[in-house]
């Protein structure tokens, strides 16, 4: 039998079982299991499972991934989105839109020690919603400036996604980390500029600044902001400097957040069970996907799907272009059936051989894969971003779901800013790691 006839048959035992409802953990372990069948050989699919899962379980590059969660969920925990806003508010009236692009700073302030976008999202939305509805601003705009910030959680570093895309890729940690803070930053730049060019073609739509506030005043209200961004600061300078391995730095960013939580009284015995139950529960549910993906991986590895898959594309002659933009049609209609890690742990085994015949950088790609992961969290109707804020607000999937649909768009376009500038995404690694 041909080998994309097998891979057909394999993506549709795949489709079968996630749409009967089986854990995807469960589902690739079994389409791995049906793939060692078509392997031949006589290769033993009971042993192939055990040290496979074991193998990529036991890798010390995971070790990072419980303690970015439980960093996230210690400080989910504190009244950090609180302070972000009160902080943030009195430096924004100058500009046009003013206060919702706090959604924006504090959005890429939370997720760079949160590592989750529906985290992220829930925690700023808490405050910034109803402080922005009193205010009298624009709900659509307000609700979308945060579905849109909100993804920031997983391309500003420390990124749960990010860690999952190096230990299937294989590359380092630190260099995807490193990839991902100026793309971040152009994203945040993209969502002010939209907020700002709305609020100066809607200046009815904007409600007046503030009373002025004195020097000292703005200071006051940004001092409860101070412990955070030195640990941010922290966090950043370990990975930049090469002071610390990433999951070093996580460690470092638990005592980080187990301090922060203290300072401010949060850090209650409850609360700290909380975090730590909470963290578990994650990284259970992401450590056996992982499994299930490593030993999938192991199956298609054994068929030889990926190499024949890499070998009829590179007949194709497809442009880099083409190929980049054929991928993030793919992802945008995988984003609508599926969360962001379970499209990495589906694809890379298949889409990385592809990427290396044509000649890409794979930490590269692996921001190319944070950003359309981005998109499926605001793509109806599994964007989890669209769950938080449709709970949160009140208000149906197809209200949260328009208000998205311009930072959808500017998603779009930063994917093809880095395609066609992709130093953007480069020089700091290359910085950091010049052999």
């Amino acid at each position: 039998m041909e080998l994309l006839s097998i891979a057909a048959i394999l993506l549709g035992f795949l489709g079968l079982l996630l749409g009967a409802g089986v854990w995807i953990a469960v589902a690739l372990m079994a389409t791995g299991w049906a793939g060692m069948q078509f392997a031949g050989g006589g290769i033993p699919a009971g042993s192939v499972l055990a040290t496979t899962v074991w193998g990529n379980s036991a890798s010390w590059s995971l070790a990072a991934l419980p303690l970015f969660i439980w960093m996230g969920e210690i400080l989910f925990r504190t009244r950090l989105s609180e302070e972000m806003f009160r902080g943030f508010a009195p430096w924004l009236n100058w500009l046009p839109g003013r206060l919702m692009h706090v959604n924006v700073l504090a959005c890429g302030v939370f997720g760079s020690v949160s590592g989750s976008s529906a985290a992220t999202c829930a925690t700023v939305a808490k405050i910034a919603l109803p402080e922005l509805k009193k205010r009298g601003y624009d709900e659509g705009v307000s609700l979308g400036s945060l579905a849109g910030a909100g993804t920031l959680g997983i391309l500003i570093p420390p990124s749960i996604t990010m860690v999952v895309y190096a230990v299937q890729a294989n590359v380092s940690i630190i260099q995807v980390f490193l990839a991902g803070f100026l793309p971040g930053l152009l994203v945040m730049v993209l969502y002010s500029g939209y907020i700002a060019a709305w609020s100066l073609a809607n200046p009815k739509r904007t409600p007046p600044a503030d009373p002025p506030m004195s020097l000292r005043k703005k200071i006051a209200e940004s001092l409860n902001l101070i412990p955070c961004l030195l640990l941010i600061a922290f966090v950043f300078l370990s990975l930049l400097m090469g002071w610390a391995t990433a999951t070093e730095c996580a460690a470092w960013g638990v005592l980080g957040s187990l301090a922060i939580a203290w300072w401010q009284g949060a850090l209650t015995w409850s609360a700290f069970w909380a975090s730590v139950m909470g963290a578990t529960r994650v990284n259970c549910m992401i450590l056996l996907i992982l499994a299930g993906a490593s030993y999938m991986g192991t199956s298609m590895a054994y068929t030889g799907i990926p190499l024949a898959l890499a070998t009829w594309v590179n007949s194709l002659q497809l442009s880099s272009y083409s190929l980049i933009a054929a991928l993030t049609v793919m992802y945008i209609v995988l984003g609508t059936a599926l969360d962001g890690i379970s499209m990495i742990v589906l694809t890379t085994a298949i889409v990385i051989p592809m990427v290396k015949q044509a000649g890409f950088d794979l930490v590269w790609f692996g921001i190319f894969l944070v950003l359309v992961v981005e998109m499926a969290e605001v793509s109806p109707p599994v964007g989890f971003n669209l769950f938080v804020l449709q709970t949160m607000s009140g208000k149906d999937s197809n209200t949260v779901a328009k208000a998205a649909l311009p930072f959808f768009f500017l998603l779009v376009v930063a994917v093809a800013i880095i395609t066609v500038f992709p130093d953007i995404v480069t020089v700091l690694p290359r910085m950091a790691f010049p052999g």
